[in-house]
């Protein structure tokens, strides 16, 4: 082969290779975009999928949750959140103890009840420091105390065998009230003048105020029943086996509600549409006031959504005092506050 041939030859493969290189810098590039934009690259962790069961219908006492969602408080830590709606009375620790959610809210003396029948459930965090559950009557009545709801004739719409009811009952006595069942809504509280009925003190009245009623609340908490409320609740063995992914959700809500706590606009906005019948008035109203039953003293210095073993000993106590339980779980295995 001449000389000007081998030139051209070695000269042509030089560009070869120059255009090849090209192509796979070119690629590079894409792939860093693409990477960029959402797609995962190598070694980007895979979200992990968790399913979390509300007790209720999308309302300020979620509200927290669904922030979450909305923010990256979630997302930054790997986590896939799916919120489920359950409804009035559902039992979501039977469902978490099966094994059919991940994680699930309930009441503090649901849980204890749930480990006295063998349930494999434990709170990692709770919304409420100060139980909100109150019961409404109208103010025209006069009453001044709880107890005037019992010594006098009238209705009171509770849920049958709630630990709270059996609280109040025992304290109070049944006196001249007629119980029936709570149907949920303000329709008959706004229709019967000697009408009482249980209520979240953060949303019913609200609402039976916005239609023209004049409620009036009594906290039971200021009675002395005062249950965690809106509780996390997880089964033993995930928190045994996955205990970082514990931690990721209740780092996570913990920073939801903090959004929610500073600002609720875009998640009440955002919660209104999965539940219109709630007046976006309300939805406001209901963040603003529950605050203080969220944070405290307590948890401007240990976090929101921690718990003492006190508070679940004395609920563990009362629970016995009531026969709602035959035997007390020992405080320490229903909760804990991951680190």
């Amino acid at each position: 082969m001449s000389i000007p041939a081998i030139r051209n030859t070695v000269i042509g493969r030089i560009r070869v290779g120059a255009i090849l290189l090209l192509v796979l810098v070119a690629m590079a590039v894409v792939g860093c975009k693409r990477g960029a934009q959402g797609t995962v690259s190598p070694g980007t962790p895979q979200a992990t999928k968790v399913q979390i069961l509300l007790d209720w219908k999308p309302e300020p006492e979620f509200g927290g949750f669904y922030a979450g969602t909305l923010s990256d408080a979630f997302s930054k830590r790997h986590l896939d959140v799916d919120l489920k709606v359950g409804g009035e009375s559902v039992a979501t620790w039977q469902r978490v103890d099966r094994g059919e959610v991940d994680f699930a809210t309930t009441s503090a003396d649901q849980v204890l009840i749930a480990r006295t029948q063998g349930a494999d459930v434990v709170a990692v965090f709770t919304v409420y420091q100060t139980f909100p559950q109150g019961v409404m009557v109208h103010k025209a009545r006069g009453f001044m105390t709880m107890q005037d709801v019992f010594s006098h004739p009238g209705t009171l719409a509770a849920e049958p065998g709630a630990a709270w009811l059996k609280f109040l009952l025992k304290k109070y006595g049944s006196g001249q009230v007629q119980q029936t069942a709570y149907a949920g809504g303000v329709g008959a509280f706004l229709a019967k003048p000697d009408y009482s009925q249980q209520c979240f003190v953060t949303s019913e009245p609200l609402v039976a105020k916005g239609q023209g009623g004049d409620p009036q609340t009594f906290l039971i908490s200021d009675d002395g029943f005062n249950p965690y409320t809106t509780v996390l609740i997880t089964r033993g063995k995930t928190l045994k086996e996955k205990p970082e992914i514990v931690k990721a959700v209740v780092e996570s809500c913990r920073d939801g509600w903090r959004a929610y706590l500073d600002d609720s606009k875009a998640t009440n906005a955002a919660m209104e549409k999965l539940n219109p019948e709630m007046p976006a008035q309300i939805f406001d109203e209901g963040a603003a006031a529950q605050k203080p039953f969220i944070e405290t003293d307590e948890t401007r210095k240990a976090g929101l959504g921690t718990m003492t073993a006190d508070r679940w000993k004395t609920l563990d106590q009362q629970l016995l005092d009531l026969k709602v339980i035959e035997k007390a779980p020992p405080a320490e295995d229903c909760f804990v506050n991951p680190k």
